[in-house]
Parts: C-alpha cells; sequence; structure tokens
C-alpha cells in the first residue's frame, strides 16, 4: 500500500503507483507531496543541502518493519520539470516516485554501475513514460 499525504494540489495517480510499486515490494510506502519550502527544510535537516529538490527517499531498515520507507516530493518540481520538458505533471511525478521508490528497495545510482539506471528505464518502457531522471542527469553531463 502507498500511503499518501498530500499537502499539495499535485494530482497523484494512486492506483499506478501501486502498480509499480508491487513489483518491488509487499511493504507499505509512505509518500509525502510537498513544496519547494518544506523539501528544503528536510534536505537541510537530513542531509545537510540547504536548497529544495525534487525526490528525497527515506529507507527503514529492517525485516520487522511493515514500512519500506518514506519518499518526499516537491510539487513545485514536478510541476516545473514537466513543463520544462514538455511532458504531463502526472507523468513526471510517476517519475519520481518510481527513482525514489528503487532508492528504497536498495538501488543507489550515485555508487552502483548503472543498475538503477537499467532498472528505472525497464519500468519506464514497461510504463510508457518519458525519460528517467538519471537519463536526464546523464544527458546533461
Amino acid at each position: 500500500m502507498v500511503e499518501i499525504e498530500n499537502k499539495t494540489e499535485c494530482e497523484v495517480d494512486e492506483n499506478l503507483l501501486l502498480q509499480i510499486a508491487s513489483k518491488y515490494t509487499k511493504k507499505d510506502i509512505e509518500l509525502i507531496v510537498t513544496d519547494n519550502e518544506e523539501i528544503r527544510h528536510i534536505n537541510k535537516t537530513y542531509r545537510g543541502i540547504d536548497r529544495p529538490t525534487d525526490v528525497l527517499s527515506f529507507p527503514l531498515e529492517g525485516k520487522k518493519n511493515k514500512l519500506l520507507g518514506t519518499i518526499v516530493i516537491s510539487c513545485d518540481f514536478v510541476d516545473n520539470v514537466s513543463k520544462e520538458l514538455g511532458h504531463s505533471a502526472k507523468e513526471e511525478f510517476v517519475l519520481l516516485f518510481i527513482h525514489g521508490m528503487l532508492h528504497l528497495v536498495g538501488y543507489d545510482h550515485e555508487i552502483d554501475n548503472g543498475e538503477m539506471r537499467k532498472e528505472e528505464e525497464k519500468i519506464i518502457n514497461a510504463f510508457h513514460l518519458p525519460k528517467s531522471l538519471i537519463v536526464r542527469s546523464e544527458d546533461v553531463s
């Protein structure tokens, strides 16, 4: 189950998120949808980075936890990036959810050898979504 706390006007397709998450875990995922101001505060508090970001993931350790972890998504980023790249806010939101969920299940694009990128592409192709976060980042590099 995806437990959603939506503090914004962002549209969330709970059924699609559940379809994606259920392919990777039977545990619940907490999803918080917020704005740039709050995600900046969370980013500063937990990562020491004083700026807003698009998505944050906080995995919970231990097999006995019913909750896999928490994903925080900035609706401001969703709106801005979807307009900039010419796809829907719904698609951008799902891309950020996928990115965050893969971090929760143990993928880490900052230290792996492309495994997270490949996994993102697999999901993106299965659900006919635009380029992933990692692919866009690598295209800029």
